[in-house]
């Protein structure tokens, strides 16, 4: 119910950026201060804003997916439009009230200023939804603590966050794939949210999944579920819980099974007498659906330790914890790395290993920031990525980029 209790909020902030539309409007030409005008400007801007919001509420097709497009491309515009309106506000403040007061007043330093600020607005959304499109391949080399039998790197492809949806389908999931087989892989793992709360948002499903069937890999391609592979409602972000537990879409699980893609549940495979691959639950999707998962200790404790055991979390949490029950490396996604900026700059408050490679003790900590988007449909100070991994045997502590 948080979309309930920000939705005053949300409409006072843009109440805040409409009056200094307006303003600049006026400022640039007087035929911009006619009611016809502004009322025009406010009609526009109000489509845009509320089409998160209509786009809920209208479940009519094809105009449900529009609204939904709409709202998903406004979300980062807004963000940046906030962002560049407080700036305006703050040096204008900071301006008054020093010797320079004087200066940059008047409609055509006013009407220059909130076109630089538009400009900008638009050139960073642009830039962003460009970007967020661009997949981009990392590759790092890691030298593993635990016993190793092969003497070639296994090369491990990371893959997480495509949040198949209104934001990502047929044409980004074909990119991916593209990429993908032209690394020659020998694993391939999804750590989570591979679909983006609605099975109905994916516009092309069959043909998804034949694409990703398409993915090549040596022992093939495994996945384990996210906190947005659940069917719920969802708004502007937010879901709206209740008592009762959610029922598991199955159209999710038969969608991997089509696409040759193996789930793996708080379950372990042995992988050619080489490895062991574990996949764990999600805590939140368990939590909503009325699951429980297992420990670190409790999901490797039948292992063998003479074999490296690599583990999909979807959420790069509870790293001690694997690291103790012997996991060497922990392969995890959801952070997104912030997605947007700024963003970014503040997901190390949150998360140990918010994006990138990591040592703890033993364990290689692996986070991918993601092959897709969530919310605002762009990527600004991010990447949508693929992460290669080649694991080496023991050999040292070393990792290079």
């Amino acid at each position: 119910m948080a979309a309930v209790f920000l939705a005053p909020l949300y409409i006072l902030v843009n109440l805040y950026i409409i009056r200094w539309l307006l303003l600049w409007m006026g400022a640039c030409h007087r035929i911009f201060q006619s009611q016809g005008a502004r009322g025009l400007a406010i009609l526009i801007y109000c489509v845009l804003a509320t089409a998160m919001l209509t786009g809920f509420l209208i479940h009519q097709e094809p105009y449900r997916r529009i609204l939904k497009t709409i709202g998903f491309f406004w979300l980062g515009s807004f963000a940046y439009t906030l962002q560049m309106v407080v700036l305006f506000d703050l040096a204008r403040f900071t301006l008054r009230h020093s010797r320079w007061r004087g200066a940059l007043t008047g409609n055509r330093w006013f009407a220059a200023i909130g076109g630089l600020a538009l400009f900008c607005i638009i050139a960073v959304s642009l830039y962003g939804i460009i970007h967020a499109r661009n997949i981009k391949v990392k590759e790092y080399h890691i030298s593993l603590s635990a016993p190793a039998a092969w003497e070639e790197p296994l090369k491990v492809a990371l893959v997480a966050d495509l949040h198949l949806g209104y934001s990502v389908g047929e044409r980004h999931v074909k990119n991916l794939v593209e990429k993908l087989n032209r690394e020659n892989v020998d694993l391939v793992c999804i750590a989570g949210d591979i679909f983006d709360n609605e099975y109905e948002a994916i516009a092309n499903p069959r043909e998804i999944s034949g694409i990703l069937k398409d993915i090549k890999s040596r022992y093939g391609v495994y996945a384990c579920w996210g906190n947005h592979d659940v069917n719920e409602k969802i708004l502007a972000g937010f879901t709206f819980r209740s008592d009762e537990a959610l029922k598991e879409d199955q159209r999710f699980r038969e969608f991997l099974e089509e696409s040759g893609i193996r789930l793996l549940e708080d379950e372990w495979v042995e992988i050619d007498g080489l490895f062991y691959l574990a996949g764990r639950k999600d805590p939140d999707k368990a939590e909503k659906e009325g699951q429980k998962r297992l420990s670190p200790e409790a999901l490797l404790s039948d292992l063998e330790k003479d074999l490296p055991v690599l583990v999909m979390d979807h959420q790069p949490d509870e790293l001690e914890e694997l690291e103790k029950a012997g996991a060497a490396v922990d392969l995890s996604g959801h952070t997104h790395n912030g997605q947007v900026f700024p963003a970014n700059l503040f997901m190390g408050l949150r998360w140990e290993n918010p994006a990138g490679i990591m040592k703890k003790g033993s364990m290689w900590s692996c986070v991918t920031s993601g092959a897709g988007v969530w919310g605002p449909a762009m990527r600004v100070g991010t990447d949508s990525e693929i992460i290669i991994l080649n694991l080496h045997a023991p050999d040292g502590d070393v990792a290079s980029p």
